[in-house]
């Protein structure tokens, strides 16, 4: 296969490569798939203490959605749930914890879509907003609009009284480390241009959500947006066809429009969620881009693709839960 991948079903344990099976005439009663970012992730870049870490991150999110979908709440609470400890944990690039500017500030993005009507919000280089992915959820929430940007959306946040940091809140000691040394090499590694958390869902309604949230790319020149906050290029929901929250460079992923080309491949060519996520990631390695998805499809039915080395990830679901990082798994 051109593409490392995880597919999985309810039956098939984590770290299985196979096709999507058939998920029948029964829907499953809920699942929740989440991602930490997709990069240069591999075992013998990992510490055992720095993988145990990632994998209670993940369990801990995972927990967070599982825990509004066990109770019959919905998909688009879950996905928010999922995504907020990840971004308040300094491991991952979305919160406190996301990547420096060029200036040595940080500007961070964010989407969330509710597949019931399309509904959608977004806010694009936030400085002041603890959790970004709760200042999306706003802006569909209490507005007219879909997406708020800069200083609007800093001051649209804080009138909904959410809760406002300094923006030093988000400084970590290893992100300025990497920051000094892209200033110092005037060069980006791939590990660089990543990082993003993100989640889908389906609740016991058969609602579909999805969310995704990022501090962006180490060094960026300011006002750069990515696609995190884009509908349609990371984050994408259509009841009864799929769910979609992308990682990766994300350059590349808005030319592609990757969310909006795997739901309508599976909405209009009848692709199966694999294939039409295989089908983009392709358009996104031959621009010369490089990331992965978590896709949910109208019944449940999920998978993991990417072409990178590794992607952080994980799903849970009536059966119990279940992480991964590296390719191959």
């Amino acid at each position: 296969m051109n593409f490392r991948k995880l597919v999985i079903a309810s039956a098939v344990l984590l770290g299985a490569c196979a096709a999507t099976p058939d998920p029948g005439p029964t829907m499953t009663e809920w699942r929740l798939v989440i991602h930490g970012g997709a990069g240069v992730i591999t075992r013998e870049g990992m510490s055992p203490e720095k993988e145990a870490a990632y994998t209670a991150a993940l369990e801990t999110a995972l927990e967070a959605g599982a825990a509004v979908l066990r109770n019959g709440g919905s998909a688009l609470d879950a996905v928010e749930a999922a995504v907020i400890p990840m971004e308040d944990d300094p491991l991952f690039n979305s919160g406190h914890g996301a990547v420096f500017t060029a200036a040595g500030t940080h500007e961070l993005d964010a989407s969330i879509m509710d597949g019931r009507a399309r509904n959608a919000g977004a806010v694009a280089g936030v400085t002041r907003v603890r959790n970004p992915i709760k200042a999306a959820r706003a802006v569909m929430d209490k507005s007219e609009h879909v997406m708020f940007a800069g200083t609007g959306a800093d001051a649209f946040a804080e009138a909904q009284g959410l809760d406002m940091v300094d923006n030093s809140y988000f400084d970590t000691d290893r992100r300025r480390q990497s920051l000094e040394r892209v200033l110092e090499e005037r060069a980006r590694t791939a590990a660089d241009r990543h990082g993003t958390v993100g989640a889908v869902a389906i609740d016991q309604d058969g609602n579909l959500a999805a969310a995704t949230t990022t501090g962006g790319m180490t060094a960026k020149a300011a006002g750069r947006i990515g696609d995190s906050p884009l509908i349609g290029a990371a984050t994408y929901a259509e009841n009864g066809v799929c769910a979609v929250s992308a990682t990766g460079h994300g350059e590349y992923f808005i030319r592609v429009g990757v969310a909006k080309t795997i739901c309508d491949r599976v909405k209009l060519a009848g692709d199966g969620v694999e294939a039409a996520a295989e089908s983009a990631l392709a358009e996104v390695a031959e621009l010369g881009g490089d990331g992965g998805v978590i896709v949910l499809d109208g019944d449940g039915g999920y998978a993991f693709v990417f072409n990178s080395e590794g992607m952080y990830r994980g799903v849970v679901d009536a059966s119990g839960a279940r992480t991964a990082i590296y390719g191959g798994e």
